[in-house]
């Protein structure tokens, strides 16, 4: 992609409120992440048992819960971690579906027959449970849940690049450098992947708001991140024996975790608004 496309894509993006609205989301909360060890007010691990089970107040903005941990402090530190699985498992399940899905594309034959069905029978599986099978395997911890998560997902983006390579390969252009003795790699990489890869972009976005939401599925049956570290999924865990006595310790993370998914969702609405020819060719038409 040229610069000038690149300019193209961006004032696009700067025209779609949705895209605007999470792409706000998500920066704010990727700046609470990254810096979440200097804005936290209280240790998010250390317990205070003289202040368990306060309700929001001046002191404490969220509450706290029955250890007398700060609520909030664990949220922002919860966020590093979620947001730090969903970044690594969603970039390995992009880069190695991508990667899979071009060479089944490409090669066609017996590769593809081969790598499409070990595709689909991953997708005979749901996403949920083939994530829990995985990290009950490996067992719990940040770099399993990353990798389960990565497992799951990496059939999705295999599918995308498989199809937009079949399309392409058949192309004018493809067959014209292929004529001139363009290589294999050279035919791949410089060709077919540039012009391939929008419509995984647009899945790259909404994989993360899935990822987000398996990481916490995860951590909440107590296969993610490993206490006393805290995770947005564990925290509601934690808050499912105290729903009567302190609402504020399941609301606070079902909110974080809602707001973060909304914000991926949206700014995936306004990546696919742009890059899908056919919507901005319904709306010339009409």
């Amino acid at each position: 992609m040229n610069k000038a496309a690149g300019s193209s894509l961006l004032r696009r993006l700067g025209r779609s409120p949705s895209a605007m609205a999470g792409l706000f989301i998500i920066t704010t909360y990727a700046v609470v992440a990254l810096f979440s060890t200097w804005l936290t007010p209280y240790s998010p691990v250390a317990q205070n048992p003289a202040d368990r089970l306060l309700a929001p107040n001046g002191q404490y903005w969220v509450g706290t819960d029955e250890f007398g941990r700060d609520i909030f402090s664990r949220l922002m530190v919860g966020a590093t971690n979620s947001l730090t699985v969903a970044m690594l498992s969603v970039s390995l399940a992009f880069v190695g579906g991508t990667l899979l899905g071009t060479v089944s594309g490409y090669a066609g034959g017996w590769t593809d027959n081969v790598i499409m069905r070990l595709v689909d029978l991953m997708f005979a599986f749901p996403a949920l449970l083939l994530a829990l099978a995985i990290a009950a395997a490996l067992g719990p911890g940040l770099r399993n849940t990353v990798i389960a998560i990565a497992v799951v997902y990496l059939p999705i983006f295999a599918r995308v690049a498989r199809g937009s390579v079949l399309l392409l390969k058949g192309l004018e252009f493809v067959e014209a450098s292929r004529s001139l003795g363009v290589g294999h790699a050279r035919l791949i990489f410089k060709h077919i992947l540039p012009n391939a890869i929008a419509p995984s972009l647009v899945q790259l976005s909404l994989a993360f708001s899935w990822a987000i939401l398996t990481e916490a599925a995860l951590s909440f049956l107590g296969l993610g991140t490993i206490p006393p570290n805290p995770s947005w999924g564990s925290m509601l865990s934690d808050a499912r024996k105290m729903m009567e006595l302190a609402p504020w310790m399941a609301v606070a993370p079902g909110l974080a975790i809602m707001f973060c998914v909304l914000g991926f969702n949206l700014l995936g609405d306004g990546v696919r608004d742009i890059l899908d020819p056919h919507l901005h060719l319904t709306k010339k038409i009409t």
